[in-house]
């Protein structure tokens, strides 16, 4: 393409997975050099081969000026490691990428930020990495302050701000400071609301002003507001490529295939691993049917048990917005503790499920010994059908995603058709 700004070329990344082989003493590393003359001997000995992870496979794609392109997939299928690559934090294994012009990156939380550094010497640093004259820095300075709302500790050292704090400034410099490309990636979710509104914003001016915006999310309401393509990764390949209808279609389907895999097999975990989720089950309603309005159970199984162990179950629409959190750790009365001890389950009872009719998925967050031993998304999907809220029918097609038990008190109709009824 004669006017790309981002092109890639059979573009691959590999990395190699090391096995933990546990504690060594110092009589094993001295066992281990003694017999290393020996090794060299056996040259012709076969050695044990080493896991390698194919991130990236075989990407290739032409990005023109001015698009907003959306990449979506599941965790672990590639996303940010494209970034990085586009952002040259990190080189590919096989094949290679251009990006013409200027790129703005924000990848993480405090991308590009020197934490010693105060605010306001942060956004001059950045500017000069982009390649800006301090006069084009000074131009825009109050607007990417007063976009960040951070005025108040500009000369702060940032290593103090709240993380939330940290990604407002890191957004604001990296959308002011006119970057031909603007590469983004899940970290708004650190924002509260106000914010990813004023963001979504701000990407939609980028774009509408002829730059490039590369964004990564897993809310595919965000993904279809802001981009005119969208991009589907699936295990470091394109299974989809096209108009954000289509593209997110697949990537659906995607998530229904990694729902069928053994829980204990599924790698696109996160936490550390202590304990993991071992089997989760969705159980509800009078007929066997998950229906508004009806009694809806989640069944989590953990592979064990820890000090303080708790159980928290995220469920989100079919566009990926989130709809609730029904955690353990929050007090209540009501809970009750299960008798046997050798039993290691969670279970969590709704007594009227306030969903509309949809389909719905459910990430597990187990916690315990004060930390987070797995997370694990789209551990359980679920459709609901329709049924009945507060003696109310509840049907597909309105708005939002929540039932809520109501009653009306409407105006009196007239007798005469037609007549206004006095007010």
């Amino acid at each position: 393409m004669a006017d790309a700004a981002v092109e890639a070329w059979g573009l691959g990344k590999d990395y190699r997975v090391f096995r933990n082989r546990g504690y060594e003493t110092l009589r094993d590393r001295l066992a281990q050099a003694a017999a290393l003359p020996l090794r060299a001997v056996r040259r012709n000995t076969p050695r044990p081969s080493t896991d390698v992870l194919h991130a990236l496979v075989d990407l290739s794609f032409s990005i023109g000026q001015g698009e907003a392109v959306g990449f979506i997939g599941h965790n672990g299928a590639g996303k940010s490691t494209l970034l990085k690559i586009l952002s040259r934090i990190t080189e590919p294994t096989r094949g290679s990428a251009v990006v013409r012009g200027r790129v703005g990156s924000l990848l993480e939380v405090g991308t590009g930020f020197h934490p010693e550094l105060t605010g306001r010497e942060n956004i001059y640093l950045n500017g000069a990495v982009l390649g800006m004259t301090r006069k084009e820095i000074v131009r825009r300075f109050d607007e990417i302050v007063a976009f960040a709302d951070v005025e108040r500790f500009l000369d702060t050292p940032v290593k103090r701000y709240s993380s939330g704090m940290y990604v407002r400034l890191a957004f604001s410099v990296a959308t002011h400071l006119e970057p031909e490309v603007l590469v983004i990636d899940e970290v708004l979710a650190v924002g509260d609301a106000a914010f990813q509104r004023r963001s979504l914003a701000r990407m939609t001016q980028v774009a509408r002003e002829g730059r490039t915006v590369l964004f990564v999310s897993h809310n595919v309401a965000i993904i279809q507001a802001l981009c005119s393509r969208v991009v589907v990764l699936d295990r470091g390949r394109v299974i989809a490529d096209g108009a954000p209808d289509n593209a997110i279609g697949v990537y659906l389907k995607t998530l229904e295939r990694v729902n069928t895999t053994d829980l204990l097999d599924r790698t696109d975990r996160s936490g550390r691993g202590a304990i993991l989720v071992k089997t989760a089950e969705v159980t509800g309603g009078l007929s066997g049917v998950i229906r508004s309005g009806e009694p809806l159970s989640i069944i989590v199984e953990p592979t064990g048990v820890l000090r303080d162990s708790t159980c928290a179950l995220h469920f989100y629409n079919a566009l990926g917005q989130p709809v609730a959190t029904l955690d353990s750790s929050a007090p209540s009365k009501r809970d009750e503790q299960e008798e046997d001890a050798s039993r290691a389950v969670f279970r969590c009872d709704v007594s009227e499920l306030l969903l509309v009719p949809g389909a719905y998925r459910v990430d597990i967050t187990l916690t315990g010994d004060g930390y987070r031993q797995d997370v694990l998304p789209g551990a359980v999907m679920f459709d609901v059908e329709q049924g009945m809220v507060g003696e109310r029918a509840v049907t597909p097609g309105g708005v939002g995603d929540v039932a809520m038990p109501h009653r009306w008190r409407v105006p009196a109709t007239s007798s005469s058709a037609g007549e206004p009824v006095d007010g």
